[in-house]
């Protein structure tokens, strides 16, 4: 897979292009915003990671005009603009995910990895984990060809489980998913929402890595 890196920093951006390789990606570095591509139309491109704060412009700005032109290739922000209604211009801006400086990059990778299997299985109309089966674009899921009445926390919860693609998913992760905004519900509420869908699911289909997290089996 080919991942387009947009990065000034050069500690940064040596240490991604580095971590990137290792996991078998090839990797296309720039640093300025004057360099990147007036489209994204370049099919062999899987993914973005694209700072804001480039020295020439604005990777907001970029992020918009690549929408705009209905380009579908999933972008990734990394930025040191932490405030609330910051990633939320990020994410309305059609950004799929937000890491804010600083970042440890194990972490970094496993939300790339996250994103490119949320796009991979959002080109197909159901996701099917067994005799589960979500319809993301319906906002549905069925049992044994069985509609499921879910919550709309608990279709969003079992749709992060299943983003996961049977990975664990952790703890904090799912709480985001659940609450408005991007801000966390507690661990109370968590297991509350968890518990339920359980119940509605069956308990053996979601696996548990104690302290962790969780992740939904292909039963």
């Amino acid at each position: 897979m080919h991942i387009l890196l947009i990065e000034d920093d050069l500690d940064l951006g040596q240490a991604l292009l580095s971590a990137l390789r290792l996991e078998s990606f090839s990797v296309q570095w720039l640093r300025r915003a004057a360099d990147a591509p007036p489209l994204l139309d370049d099919p062999a491109c899987s993914a973005m990671l694209l700072d804001l704060g480039l020295p020439d412009g604005s990777g907001l700005d970029l992020l918009r005009r690549w929408r705009a032109a209905q380009s579908r290739t999933p972008i990734l922000l990394i930025t040191a603009r932490g405030a609330l209604d910051e990633r939320l211009d990020g994410l309305d801006a059609g950004a799929d995910d937000y890491l804010v400086k600083p970042f440890e990059i194990p972490e970094l990778l496993a939300r790339l990895r996250a994103v490119l299997r949320r796009t991979a299985a959002q080109a197909g109309e159901a996701w099917q984990f067994g005799a589960l089966t979500v319809l993301p674009r319906r906002m549905q899921a069925q049992l044994s060809g069985q509609l499921l009445d879910l919550t709309p926390r608990e279709f969003q919860l079992l749709l992060a489980l299943a983003e996961g693609g049977g990975e664990v998913v952790d703890k904090a992760t799912l709480a985001q998913r659940l609450e408005p905004l991007g801000e966390a519900l507690d661990t109370g509420a968590l297991q509350v929402h968890l518990s339920n869908l359980r119940r509605k699911i069956g308990p053996e289909r979601v696996g548990t890595l104690r302290g962790v997290g969780y992740w939904l089996e292909s039963i």
